[in-house]
């Protein structure tokens, strides 16, 4: 595909060259700086000075202003012209012999040493391998040998270095650092004239079309291959690049990275190393000379000279994004790298990559165009901009200029066509949530979540809430009118309580749940409600809404109050007195709010224990006077009335045992009363007698004495026998439950004591089971007694045998080497004696020192040594 990356501009005008003479050609050319030169046929070097200019319109054009020219005395042709600049000097190859001239006056200069006639090319190393500066080094082809010479140019003499022998008669050449690039009459190769290695790379005809070997660049040239291909080949004889196609009847090529610019018949084609693609041809008949100087393409006729100007690499950039050529555009900004500033570079590339993605935008190309904004570190703002009210009206944002695309807007850009405005839309909020979650958005927070919330909203998009619950920066000026117009009641409560506006966001869900706005988005908002008073801190919102939960559902709204989160803050915090105060108007509401506190929270207060207990008997004797009391309710409140009763030990017994005092039907939980008095007697009388229930006598035994020790169990349901032994009662005494109890509960009882209560009538069969337990208890209580004595007796051993160690200390340790602290003499057996610490001595010295101490000393040390 085409592009214009070069202008043709004229630079010497045929009349400046030929002047009057008809005749003249142009053979070679050579530039430098602003220094043109040119020889001809006739033997001329003429040399012009270019002076750039701009025109009018902003193109480039040269005027040529001709300096000097001068004739070399001879009749042949000027071939070749090489400038060395550094030591101002024209190495110029004409009748085959090598003549240096003076590069402003074209004055020969003697050479001195070698005379290098019989030359029929040359080149320049352009990567010299010698440090000297005002030294140019040179290969030479001569004529009929087939050898290089490797040669210097210095200011006076020009010395050969090396001669290197080739396998057939070069043709041209051209020279980088060691190697040589050699077109032999058959073949292109490879040659390191310091090592000798060389490498044969593809056949070629010299004597069918003229060879082409032009450097390129480090160790790397280009060379006109067979089939019209322009074939690149490094130093070690490998193409790393693909061949451009050109045409057969190349005859010249030049290179202005990242272009090769080739010369044939009647075109300049110019195709990219990048992509080996044709970009553009120019029309140039009678093309003779092609070459490149410093980045500067000149071009030459026979009789006129004209320069290849290099369109701004910028500008082609921005043709090929005018084409939607985006790859070739990237790939083009990526090659200009080295020809860029570093921080210039890095600038364009960013633009070039934000045009790139929004080219590809447009074309619904999301990957790639996401991909390209990223890379581009693109300002969101841009994107967001094509999409109508979506910026807030605070914000100060302004587009690039001059801008990165052509869209007015996404209306503009999708015509009415409302499904590529879903898939606008979709894209967006991928990259906004992209966005938000990285450091692009740092410094415009606001705008990229306010742009996502009316997105979300407007889509109907589940994400919406979650990033109103989540730390967010969307402006409340502008997002509220938004979700109200979307009908998102919901979510602009949860945007006011995000701003600290909880009575508004409470007033929204109030209407919601009470039907005055349409919102589907909760169906439990009246739960979400409650659950949000529970915890707000603000006690004032509490209170005033806590009446109109109240009244719509007691149980649920009661949570207001039992799962508000208890802290060491009393910010927040409800006294449960005033909470039971406001509850009394909500009996349901009292009674889930009392057992929260009781059951609960285990708060040890009377006053709350008494109250629920109150509320339990109320419920209870309600449910009794009520005809249409089932009995499942009835059930499942004496239950809780029950459960109370056991369990607690604050409410005040007397008040409530006066409430159920006089109905028949609680005469358990009148029992379980008696039994927080201590009246066992009557509780069991209750229990026996009016209730006739064993079952429930035995129970209240061990529920009574659960938290107490075995002796008071057992006077217990000893209490229990006696009552079942009662004859003075109607129906006489209970043999059947007395039995029962003692043949269950037999490990309880004083087997004695029972045996003295037990009627004489009573056969000893019956009382079996009773006795063989006992028997089989006392047998038991013998031996674990005994088995305790001995473990204590084992434990009083262990001790002792400890504090003997103790006191004897650790080992004593004696060796030969260890002298004895009283002689100083080494031991020479291991028996010793042991001064207070632990000291070894010998026994006769300690019986020798014992002997001379008084004889209280004697008895002193006797009880502190420990002898061995």
């Amino acid at each position: 595909m085409s592009v214009k990356a070069f202008e043709l501009v004229p630079a010497v005008e045929r009349e400046q060259v030929m002047g009057e003479k008809l005749r003249i050609n142009i053979e070679c050319i050579e530039c430098c700086g602003v220094h043109l030169y040119l020889g001809t046929n006739d033997c001329f070097i003429h040399h012009f000075l270019l002076e750039e200019r701009t025109t009018s319109k902003g193109k480039l054009a040269y005027n040529a202003q001709k300096l000097l020219h001068k004739y070399l005395g001879l009749k042949k042709p000027v071939a070749e012209l090489k400038a060395a600049s550094a030591l101002e000097r024209l190495i110029v190859l004409c009748d085959s012999t090598i003549t240096v001239v003076d590069m402003v006056t074209l004055e020969p200069l003697p050479t001195g040493g070698t005379k290098l006639k019989g030359v029929t090319a040359f080149c320049i190393n352009e990567n010299p391998v010698k440090g000297d500066a005002f030294c140019v080094e040179m290969a030479v082809v001569l004529a009929r040998r087939r050898a290089v010479q490797i040669c210097t140019v210095h200011e006076d003499r020009v010395q050969m270095l090396k001669e290197v022998t080739t396998p057939e008669q070069p043709c041209a050449l051209s020279l980088d650092g060691y190697n040589i690039c050699l077109a032999l009459s058959t073949q292109y190769m490879i040659l390191n004239y310091s090592t000798g290695a060389s490498q044969d790379l593809f056949p070629y005809d010299c004597e069918e079309r003229k060879p082409i070997v032009k450097r390129i660049g480090r160790e790397e040239f280009l060379l006109a291959a067979p089939g019209g291909l322009g074939m690149f080949a490094n130093a070690e004889g490998i193409s790393q690049r693909a061949p451009v196609s050109w045409s057969e009847s190349v005859i010249a090529a030049a290179v202005c990275f990242p272009y090769v610019v080739a010369l044939d018949e009647g075109f300049v084609t110019v195709h990219s190393m990048l992509d080996q693609q044709l970009k553009q041809t120019l029309s140039f008949r009678d093309g003779h000379l092609l070459q490149d100087f410093e980045g500067k393409v000149v071009l030459a006729s026979s009789k006129a000279v004209y320069i290849l100007v290099p369109l701004p690499l910028e500008r082609q950039i921005q043709d090929l994004l005018a084409s939607h050529r985006v790859e070739e555009a990237l790939t083009l900004t990526e090659a200009a790298q080295r020809n860029i500033p570093k921080e210039k570079y890095q600038i364009l590339h960013k633009r070039i990559l934000q045009q790139a993605g929004f080219i590809q935008f447009g074309q619904l190309q999301f990957l790639e165009a996401k991909e390209h904004f990223r890379k581009g570190q693109l300002d969101v703002r841009e994107l967001i901009s094509l999409y109508p009210l979506l910026l807030p009206a605070s914000s100060s944002f302004t587009r690039c200029h001059p801008p990165l695309h052509e869209f007015a807007d996404l209306n503009h850009l999708t015509q009415g066509d409302q499904e590529k405005v879903q898939h606008f839309k979709r894209f967006l909020i991928s990259y906004l949530h992209e966005v938000r979650s990285s450091d692009s958005a740092n410094g415009f927070r606001e705008d990229v979540d306010t742009a996502l919330l009316k997105l979300y909203a407007e889509t109907g998009h589940e994400s919406l809430l979650d990033l109103l619950a989540s730390d967010n920066a969307c402006l409340l000026a502008d997002s509220a009118p938004w979700l109200e117009k979307h009908h998102k009641y919901f979510a602009l409560g949860l945007l006011y309580h995000y701003n600290g506006q909880d009575s508004a966001a409470l007033q929204m869900w109030v209407k919601i749940v009470s039907g005055d706005l349409q919102d589907s988005t909760r169906p439990d908002l009246f739960e979400y409600v409650v659950d949000f008073l529970s915890f707000c801190s603000n006690l004032d919102l509490v209170w005033r809404h806590a009446a109109w939960a109240l009244q719509k559902d007691q149980k649920i709204s009661v949570q207001i109050f039992t799962k508000r989160p208890t802290s060491e803050e009393k910010t927040g915090q409800l006294n449960p007195d005033d909470v039971i105060t406001y509850l009394q108007k909500h009996s349901q509401a009292l009674l889930l709010y009392l057992e929260h506190l009781v059951l609960e929270k285990r708060l040890q207060n009377e006053k709350y224990h008494t109250h629920l207990a109150v509320l339990y008997a109320d419920r209870v004797l309600g449910l009794i006077s009520r005809p249409s009391a089932t009995d499942d309710q009835l059930s499942a409140a004496r239950q809780k009335l029950q459960r109370l009763l056991k369990e607690s030990n604050l409410y005040r017994v007397q008040l409530l045992l006066g409430k159920i005092q006089d109905s028949e039907m609680l005469l358990l939980e009148r029992a379980t009363l008696h039994g927080k008095l201590e009246e066992h007697d009557k509780a069991l009388h209750i229990l026996v007698h009016q209730l006739k229930d064993s079952a429930a006598a035995e129970e209240y035994c061990s529920w009574s004495s659960a938290s107490h020790d075995q002796s008071y169990r057992q006077n217990l349901f000893h209490q229990l026998l006696s009552v079942y032994l009662e004859t003075d009662v109607p129906g006489g005494a209970q043999t059947v439950a007395a039995v029962d109890l003692l043949n269950r509960h037999a490990e309880v009882f004083d087997a004695l004591r029972v045996l003295k209560l037990l009627p004489e009538v009573w056969s000893l069969p019956l009382l079996r089971p009773f006795l063989c337990g006992a028997l089989r208890a006392s047998v038991h209580a013998r031996c674990t007694s005994q088995i305790i004595a001995v473990g204590l007796a084992r434990t009083q051993n262990l001790q002792l045998q400890h504090d003997r160690l103790k006191y004897r200390g650790g080992p004593i340790l004696v060796s030969e080497k260890k002298g004895c602290q009283l002689c100083h003499n080494t031991f020479s057996e291991p028996d010793c004696a042991c001064l207070p610490g632990g000291t070894p001595v010998h026994i006769h010295c300690v019986a020798k020192k014992a002997l001379n101490l008084p004889v209280e000393h004697q008895h002193e040390n006797a009880h502190r040594s420990n002898h061995t």
